[in-house]
This record gives C-alpha cells, structure tokens and sequence, in this order.
C-alpha cells in the first residue's frame, strides 16, 4: 500500500520547500490518498479547486481504457496520448473494448546484459553526458531495463527504426534535454549505420544527421523555451538573471524550419525557473520573481502553459505541415542534500522501487500543465487530420536518480562545483526513451 509523508526539497528557483509527497500503490497515477501538511502553507500538488478538479479528471482519464470507435469493425486509439471519442454518432451497440497495454506504466528490472553501445561507440556523445568517459566507477546504472506491468517493451531495433523512418525526417526541438534523446537515439543507430553531418551551421545546439542509405534525416533544433526569449538583466547574465519571456511569439529559430518535417518531438522544462518579464502582443502581462512594483506577479507554470500553447498553436498553423508531434514529457531532476547550485547532488547507484517512488509538487505541475495543452493540441489538431501524441517519460524517469552525471561530466581536476542531476548519462536510462519512440512509431 502506498503511503504519504513529507519531506525537504529544493526548488528550481533554490528556495528551500517542506512539500508533500505522494507516493503510489502499484503505478503513476494511482493516488492513494491526499493530505495537507500540518502548517498549513503547502499541500499536496496544489490547494486551489481548478488543479484538484484537473488532478481527479487526468487520474480518471488515466485508468479508463474505454474507447469509442469509428466504423462497426472499430480499432481502438492507442497513441500513447489521451484518449479521444473518434466518432460521437457511433451507438453503443456498436462499441467493442480490446485491451492493449500502456508501455509508460511499469517498473525497471535488472538487466545483466547491459547496454546497447558503449562510450566509445561511434557516435557523438556530448562530455557532459559521457558519464564513463570522465571515470564513472559504477556501471550497474546502465543495467536496467523498462518492463510495462502488462506487456513486454521490445528491445530497440535499429534496422526496424531505420526502416519505419526511410525517406522521411525527424526533428527534435528544445533545449539540452533535447540533444540528450537525439544523441542517443544516434548513437541507438549507430550499430547498424552512421549517419554524415549535413549541419547547415557550425553551432552544435543545431545539428543535422543524413542517413543517406534510409534518406533519412534527424535534426536537433536548439530553443530554449519554445518561445522568443532574451536575456533583460541589466547587470547581464547568470544563471538566475531576468529574461523577457514573449509568450505569444514562437522562437524562430525552430518555427521557420519545422514545416515540412514528418515527425516533430518537442520538449521544454529546465530553462523555466529563471525570473521572467512576461509579454503579450508586445506589452508587459507581468512577471515571474522580478521582484517590480506594480507588475503583476504570475507563475512559472503560466509561462511554461503559454510556451506550449504558442508551440503548438504554431504547428497547427502551417499550412503546409502535416507531420506528427510528440510531446516528450517533463524530465524530472533529482537534486538531494541541497540546492543544485549549493552542494545539491545524484550519488545513487539504482532505481527507486515502487515505494520509494515519489512526485514532488512542481513536479506535477508542470506535467500537467503541459498535458493540458497538448490536450488542447488534440483536439484542434483532430479537425485538420494532425495527430499530436505523448511520449509520456515521466513515471520510468523518476525512479531513475541513478542515471544522471553528477559530477562525471568532466575531468575531476576541472573544479566544476555544480553537479548535474537533470541531464542523463549516455549509454543510460534515456535510451528507454527511444524505445518506447520506436514502439509509437509502429502503432
């Protein structure tokens, strides 16, 4: 049986937080119950109606695997998003429920045969993620395996991908977290071929893979926050300095190339922390942590929905698009024994189990906030035959405290005091993700 408790957590923002924490009975989203903390200030996930109404509606549309159908021999909508009613009009009479597995709920298991590449692979794998590279002394951390409570999730085939993909072209839009997947899905790949570098730029946050045999090409675009962005601090940059966040406004950078692309796996988080000046329509809405008399104080998370929303908004818009999106979901951090810029660190060598799983706060906010709007996506993306789906990383991600560098993304000698808890090791959990990309690619 799951229980509750709570604990000390460190913020994005490095604020110190006494937060709940939920912990679950058999699988993500299963709540057992929901407490409120004895003083009063924090609850758990959020205290205000419209979160828990959203809360007790994702949990139910969650555990409810009843589908409508479109004609009398109907197929069921699995794409690894939320469900969806194909056609009102269909009678009852007519429905017929099939069960097919949910990929994103399970548990990690040993898996003694170890990885699929090594880091001498050839492949590029950036040094802050070369975790074996800069003296790593643990190695059971790449010898897990994702297993589906009700099915089993094929091992990666790169013949298999490469040929689900020929002739067509995948683009990977976001921040470092981004680059994190493409990488290793390139380097997934590189047992069967390399690809040449067609990059249109020397910047790396840009990259561009053919893979010429396939006509094949996978691209990384580099944004930050999906939106225009820059930095507006007048003491200049830092790790916390202010930024002006246009949230109506898509970053060009990813906006004006993406339109002829068949598949588009967007993603954002990290970079949502800093103090922000928000803009709608060129005009000052408010801010984030400004700390300005007579602005009007917002969240990050209303940021972070805004970005979605212009993101998606802006696919829908191109008259000549017609791929699909995938949303690849929050990837939580997992900071312990301080704040990520005062001694904050990752020093565990396996996966949380079940019960030692646990979701903090802000965790959940902006996963959901980003489950909305793509819900949102769904529906208007289903009136002009777009599909936008979810590659829902988040529950296999958090029990993975393991996989992350720590301080094994450079030489020991190089001083580097910040640890690096959000990024992941390569080879490591993140190929899970190309897994189960390659499983959607095939439903």
């Amino acid at each position: 049986m799951g229980h509750f408790s709570t604990k000390t957590v460190w913020g994005m923002e490095g604020e110190k937080q006494s937060i709940g924490e939920v912990r679950f009975n058999g699988s993500y989203g299963k709540v057992v119950d929901i407490v409120d903390l004895p003083n009063g200030k924090n609850k758990l996930i959020y205290t205000s109606k419209k979160v828990f109404l959203f809360i007790l509606t994702f949990i139910f549309l969650t555990t409810t695997p009843l589908y409508l159908y479109k004609n009398s021999s109907p197929k069921i909508i699995m794409d690894g998003s939320f469900p969806y009613m194909k056609n009102p009009y269909e009678s009852a009479s007519s429905i017929r429920i099939e069960h097919k597995c949910d990929i994103f709920i399970g548990t990690w298991i040993p898996y003694p045969n170890g990885p699929y590449y090594t880091n001498t692979s050839k492949c590029v794998i950036d040094d802050r993620q070369n975790c074996m590279k800069f003296g790593r002394p643990d190695t059971q951390f790449m010898k897990w395996r994702w297993k589906p409570d009700e099915c089993e999730l094929p091992l990666f085939d790169a013949v298999q991908f490469l040929e689900l993909v020929r002739g067509k072209s995948m683009v990977f839009v976001g921040d470092s977290l981004a680059r994190n997947q493409m990488q290793s899905l390139v380097c997934l790949l590189a047992s069967v071929v390399n690809p040449v570098d067609v990059s249109y730029i020397q910047d790396t946050r840009f990259r561009r893979w053919l893979y010429a045999d396939y006509k094949f090409t996978l691209v990384a675009l580099w944004s930050t926050h999906l939106i225009k962005s820059q930095e507006a601090d007048p003491n200049g940059y830092s790790l916390n300095s202010l930024m002006s966040l246009y949230l109506d406004k898509a970053d060009e950078g990813w906006a004006a190339q993406v339109e002829h692309f068949d598949y588009v796996i967007i993603s954002a988080g990290p970079w949502f922390s800093r103090p922000f000046m928000y803009y709608e329509n060129g005009e000052i809405i408010g801010c984030h942590n400004c700390h300005i008399e007579n602005i009007t104080s917002l969240s990050r998370y209303y940021g972070y929905k805004m970005a979605f929303r212009t993101a998606f908004r802006t696919l829908l818009r191109l008259p000549k698009f017609k791929g699909v999106t995938f949303l690849r979901a929050f990837s939580p951090p997992h900071y312990e024994n301080g704040e990520w810029n005062k001694g904050g660190n990752c020093v565990r060598k396996k996966p949380f189990t079940k019960e030692e799983m646990k979701i903090d706060g802000y965790i959940m906010e902006f996963y959901l906030t980003q489950v909305e709007e793509l819900r949102a996506a769904q529906r208007e993306g289903r009136k002009k035959g777009l599909r936008f789906r979810l590659l829902d990383t988040i529950e296999a991600m958090l029990a993975r405290p393991d996989g992350h560098p720590n301080h094994y993304g450079h030489w020991a000698h190089e001083n580097v005091t910040v640890a690096d808890c959000v990024h992941w090791c390569l080879p490591g959990p993140i190929d899970t993700w190309n897994e189960f990309l390659l499983h959607m690619l095939k439903t």
